[in-house]
């Protein structure tokens, strides 16, 4: 795989040519282009996918003059072949705008190289997994007031708090301003269910389903699940068919 060609987009100089100059010092990056405001970057970009050399990701700003990150970002995820998004910005409120978009990663200012070698190793990973509807997906969450991202295939189960979700790893816990239903549509291609009207589990990290007594639970590690009686069925014959599949191989 060549290094990858990438644009840095932010309308202050010295925070641009900081970028740039983070983004050249590593060796898994081929080209730096550099813009100061949306209007440019998006010049930038139309004149390389004419000339047959697309960008590959796209750093940037959320706070800019005219257009700015976020609307850009939206902007590029309409492009045919979209480029890999990382926002670089000195702001944390605009995490879950980050999400939506499906960014890689999301750095805060001033950037620090170890962080930005994280998000280009985000970008490297993304490029090289097939275009397919089972792709890891990501969400931000807040750790110690820095924020990194957590991959679907990382969250075992989810449960509900309100209007916000708390996501279940085998390290730890998140709790992010996402409603469990909106995790359940986004998340279904990667093998989420709803098993219950406060939990939604990953069916890969199942290790067991119980009924007894007419109660059925579902366990994941330690931890025991209860799965509603409406819910019951349909993830027995998942759990089945899935197996089945993985028999087949």
């Amino acid at each position: 795989m060549t290094g990858l060609r990438v644009l840095a987009v932010d309308d202050e100089q010295p925070a641009l040519e900081d970028v740039a100059y983070l983004l050249r010092a590593d060796p898994r990056i081929g080209e730096v282009l550099t813009a100061r405001d949306g209007a440019a970057a998006l010049k930038l970009l139309d004149r390389a996918m004419a000339e047959g050399r697309p960008v590959d990701a796209v750093f940037l700003d959320i706070r800019m003059r005219g257009l700015d990150g976020v609307v850009l970002g939206r902007l590029l995820a309409q492009f045919t072949r979209p480029p890999k998004i990382v926002f670089v910005t000195a702001y944390e409120d605009h995490a879950v705008d980050a999400f939506e978009l499906k960014a890689e990663d999301y750095l805060l200012k001033p950037v620090r190289p170890e962080r930005l070698a994280e998000a280009i190793r985000r970008v490297c990973g993304s490029r090289t997994e097939p275009e397919t509807g089972s792709q890891a997906d990501t969400i931000p969450v807040e750790l110690g007031g820095v924020t990194r991202f957590v991959t679907s295939t990382e969250v075992r189960y989810v449960e509900a708090r309100g209007d916000y979700a708390r996501l279940h790893t085998a390290t730890g816990s998140h709790l992010v301003r996402i409603p469990l239903a909106a995790l359940e549509e986004r998340w279904a291609p990667a093998g989420f269910v709803r098993v219950h009207r406060s939990h939604l589990v990953a069916l890969r990290h199942i290790d067991e389903l119980r009924i007894d007594s007419g109660r059925c639970v579902v366990r994941i590690g330690e931890t025991e699940i209860p799965v509603s009686r409406r819910h019951t069925r349909e993830l027995r014959d998942l759990l089945v068919r899935r197996a089945r599949k993985a028999g087949s191989r």
